[in-house]
């Protein structure tokens, strides 16, 4: 059984059943013209809290050795980091910008005040923000509705070495204690498809 973590900012608590260390594998399968590349891959997940109000992310993953191949090495794949909170204007009562300290009281400090920040479908909208290493941050608006979170890119931003991608969607849920994901990607001029799924167990 799950534990509410202890001193988790109250804002937080709709993320809640993210917090952990989680591990499994996957399937990648993304086509390029004509060229499918379909692979097993590993896969540990981290989501963690600083005390304050939104989850630390960070993703690692590697490809799986090819049956038959006669080698056992993994070979490590892609890492992205990032941040998830709920969406809201920020105020005198959250730092910022830069290293400026909150000028006043941080007014979401209970069940009942974050409950103000529910939306019209029962949830509650998100703001994702990650990066990766090849020169690609992306920032997501979502919602988690209950053990599920829907997002979709809101913007993409590439450096100039960077490889074409240009959009994407994720989903997350909890499903009889597993966490399950799926990615989409609209990458080297292909439209939004299908790119990557997962099924992870909490380790930690």
């Amino acid at each position: 059984m799950f534990e509410l973590p202890t001193q988790l900012p109250s804002e937080l608590v709709p993320l809640s059943w993210l917090v952990g260390v989680w591990e499994g594998s996957g399937i990648l399968d993304y086509a390029i013209g004509d060229t499918a590349v379909t692979r097993e891959f590993g896969h540990r997940l981290s989501f963690s809290h600083d005390g304050l109000p939104h989850l630390n992310y960070s993703s690692y993953t590697w490809l799986e050795p090819v049956p038959g191949s006669g080698s056992d090495e993994k070979t490590p794949l892609m890492t992205e980091t990032g941040y998830w909170r709920l969406s809201r204007p920020q105020g005198t009562g959250d730092p910022g910008p830069g290293m400026l300290p909150a000028e006043g009281d941080y007014s979401f400090v209970n069940a009942a005040a974050v409950e103000t920040l529910r939306n019209a479908d029962g949830g509650f909208d998100i703001d994702v923000t990650l990066v990766h290493p090849g020169g690609v941050a992306e920032i997501y608006l979502g919602q988690v509705k209950g053990p599920r979170i829907d997002l979709a890119t809101d913007a993409v931003m590439r450096t100039q070495g960077a490889k074409g991608y240009s959009a994407a969607t994720r989903l997350y849920g909890l499903v009889e204690g597993h966490l399950l994901w799926a990615w989409d990607i609209a990458a080297l001029g292909q439209p939004l498809r299908t790119h990557a799924s997962g099924r992870l167990k909490r380790v930690e």
